[in-house]
């Protein structure tokens, strides 16, 4: 019931992100996993599970590991929730048994329809034994905790909206019975209630888990020890300690090495400068040499330093002019079989207008937005796109990243007329530098992704944005450089969010309530439905 890492080293391309490194996760250990953006910490966990292989190095798992990703887009889509919950312990070869029957049972065919009876009552018998509707009951519970409703736990995972699947996918971990957690983002999605239920069930979990997570309620309230991730020295910092604690002597530290960069800074610009002097004499030109050398050395570590503690420069295109309503839906409406998740929604998106779409997971707020970029088509009604209308679209399951080409390309792929210099110059800004621009978009954590997304929206030139949960997997420094750009953008932007300082900073003019699509000016009373929907 542990997880062991001997001597791990792990590399991308040129890149690396951590030197040989030992440590272990055992029961009771409560670990938040803490750094940077695109330090490295969505590509240790999937070193720990197996998905990717160390650089050097070893990691054995021992027990039952249970791994909640960030890309959640697993499982067969014709699969319903329910099955998708269960499918995490073993009675999941019992259930897809009965529903193989249950299949071969409308046959017309009357032998094939007696055979299919015969395996559905024999699995229906084993399903019985191994306690099945107990398991049932308790999957129903724990998804009913996370915000799925009975109803959603039976409708097939295709369609459903990324929250919900998301909320799917961490059911199914915490159901799976599993030894030792790994949890990347757990409360993306999720609501208050279903925040506090997670912290509860964590803080009386008695295994060992180890969480990714920006919300830094859920570390205060759950983790007793914190591992931070250094991007520009390659290693992980082990505090034993909880979050509070781990934050004051963070402080300690980063004084104590800003003091280090001083005095290696001083010490180089010394060595320099006898250099510089002996250098004028020929018997000293091998010291004087290896005295710029050595000043060379100094600087290059606290250049690297400056590097690891840069912030993304994220920011929103200038507006390309359009006319006054550059975009509008009329009476659309969306279903997915037999589940209507809206009907007759009216929308006007005016020149520089700023909306809101709030509602419950699974009441179509990221359809509706699809329909807006012209992803999805609605069943009827029709989105109409008015004069020099320019539509960028940020998705919160980054499904407009192309996930076999690398950061480069992904940007050239929108922007074509861009130059290999003009890219990497975009890309830089955003943190993507040398190799990191050669790097295929399916090995980016959420955090990268979602620069890389926003890096596409810059070069777009769009006067409407469609934004869907654009601060998810960001650090703190990262979110508020996001704010500060939703602020200041010109053009106009639909937000859907469970971040309540987006909302704050889009400082929005009117709300769309869904399902029913019910239209309101804005007040600061619906800011209390942001993080609860």
């Amino acid at each position: 019931m542990a997880i062991e890492a001997q001597g791990l080293e792990i590399r991308i391309g040129a890149r690396l992100l951590l030197e040989a490194t030992d440590f272990h996760v055992s029961k009771g250990d409560r670990i938040g996993l803490v750094g940077r953006n695109g330090a490295g910490k969505t590509t240790l966990t999937r070193v720990i599970t197996g998905d990717m292989l160390p650089s050097a190095g070893s990691v054995r798992v021992s027990g039952q590991l249970g791994y909640l990703p960030q890309d959640t887009h697993a499982g067969d889509p014709e699969q319903t929730a329910l099955d998708r919950v269960m499918s995490a312990r073993e009675i999941a070869s019992i259930i897809k048994r009965l529903r193989k029957a249950e299949a071969e049972m409308t046959s017309p065919d009357l032998k094939v329809m007696e055979k299919a009876m015969r395996r559905y009552d024999k699995a229906q018998q084993d399903f019985d034994a191994a306690g099945g509707y107990a398991a049932q009951s308790e999957a129903i519970v724990m998804g009913e905790s996370l915000g799925l409703s009975q109803d959603t736990l039976h409708q097939r995972l295709g369609t459903l909206s990324g929250g919900q699947r998301r909320r799917v996918e961490l059911a199914r971990i915490l159901f799976s019975g599993a030894d030792t957690l790994i949890l990347d983002e757990p409360t993306n999605h999720l609501d208050a209630d279903s925040i506090e239920w997670l912290k509860d069930y964590l803080r009386k979990f008695d295994g060992g888990f180890l969480v990714i997570s920006h919300s830094t309620e859920l570390l205060d309230e759950t983790v007793n020890k914190v591992w931070h991730l250094d991007a520009q020295r390659s290693r992980i910092d082990m505090y034993s300690m909880s979050w509070k604690a781990y934050l004051k002597q963070r402080v300690v530290d980063e004084e104590r090495r800003r003091r280090e960069r001083e005095v290696a800074e001083k010490k180089a610009d010394r060595l320099m400068k006898q250099g510089i002097r002996l250098h004028a004499k020929a018997t000293k030109a091998v010291a004087a040499q290896n005295m710029m050398r050595r000043a060379e050395r100094l600087l290059e570590g606290t250049q690297e330093a400056e590097r690891g503690e840069k912030v993304a420069d994220l920011r929103f295109p200038e507006p390309a002019p359009c006319g006054r309503t550059p975009i509008m839906a009329k009476e659309i409406s969306k279903a997915y079989g037999s589940n209507i998740v809206f009907a007759g929604i009216n929308l006007a998106i005016d020149k520089g207008s700023r909306v809101v779409i709030l509602g419950y997971n699974g009441a179509g707020k990221t359809t509706t937005l699809r329909i807006l970029a012209g992803i999805e088509t609605p069943d009827t009604g029709e989105v109409e796109l008015g004069h020099g209308a320019k539509i960028g679209y940020f998705a919160q399951e980054h499904d407009t990243l192309e996930e076999d080409l690398s950061v480069l390309e992904n940007l050239q792929h929108v922007a074509p007329d861009l130059d290999d210099t003009q890219a990497r110059t975009i890309l830089g800004s955003f943190l993507f530098s040398g190799d990191d621009a050669m790097k295929p978009a399916s090995v980016l954590s959420g955090g990268e992704k979602t620069r890389l997304a926003l890096a596409t929206l810059v070069t777009s030139r769009a006067n409407v944005l469609l934004l869907d949960e654009p601060t998810n997997n960001l650090d703190p420094a990262s979110r508020e450089e996001i704010l500060k750009a939703i602020a200041k953008y010109e053009g106009a932007i639909v937000l859907v969010t469970h971040d309540e300082g987006a909302v704050q900073a889009l400082n929005p003019e009117r709300v769309l309530l869904m399902p029913d699509g019910d239209e309101d000016l804005w007040n600061d009373s619906y800011l209390d439905l942001v993080a609860e929907e």
